[in-house]
């Protein structure tokens, strides 16, 4: 069976490289690896979800499947007053988010391996980013993503998914809307958008 990024100990040799970008106003630098995900360049998906995710000021942000962390880290640096979480099954890009934390100045985000929201136990978030591993699987991975993103939010709280909209992204969008009975289009750039559904009260939607 090939090797995806989302394998939680990647075999692969590791191969190290260094990607520099201009997100939002901010230079990063990112060490990067074979064996995760874009690992050559910031994938336009994630760019567009940091360009146009809405942070609160202040609370917590949780960062799910968060590679080597481009989502989380410019996050934490465009709103000093979070406290950022990070998740991925990956073994190889938790590894890489938190020296990529330290690398960008915000050494004080928090990176754990697991499946999902499974390493936070029960804390829960003002804002849930992620850019969804669709290729594992829509029922196996993105499903409970969504699904899980209802009892980890706070009230007012917000899920925030960027998808390629012709592959699988209606099919997220329509996810969203049952559960938070409904979503609103944040930025849209060729075939991608920036989703984002609002945990307001328990609705039938949510319930």
């Amino acid at each position: 069976m090939a090797e995806h990024y989302f394998s939680r100990r990647p075999t692969s040799r590791e191969d190290l490289g260094l990607v520099r970008c201009r997100l939002r106003g901010l230079d990063f630098e990112f060490l990067t690896s074979s064996g995760v995900f874009s690992y050559r360049r910031i994938d336009s998906g994630s760019r567009l979800l940091i360009e146009s995710m809405v942070l609160p000021e202040g609370g917590r942000v949780l960062d799910v499947g968060c590679g080597y962390g481009p989502v989380g880290i410019a996050a934490a640096r465009l709103s000093p007053g979070l406290e950022v979480w990070m998740t991925d099954v990956n073994e190889r890009a938790v590894s890489l988010a938190l020296r990529n934390a330290g690398l960008n100045g915000v050494g004080s985000v928090r990176v754990l391996q697991g499946d999902l929201y499974e390493p936070v136990g029960g804390l829960v978030f003002d804002a849930v980013l992620s850019n969804p591993p669709i290729s594992a699987g829509m029922r196996r991975v993105v499903g409970p993503l969504v699904e899980g993103a209802w009892d980890r939010l706070v009230e007012g709280g917000s899920l925030q998914l960027v998808v390629q909209w012709n592959k699988g992204g209606r099919t997220v969008a329509s996810m969203m809307g049952s559960r938070f009975g409904g979503h609103d289009v944040l930025a849209r750039r060729g075939g991608s958008r920036v989703l984002r559904s609002v945990k307001k009260g328990d609705s039938e939607a949510g319930s």
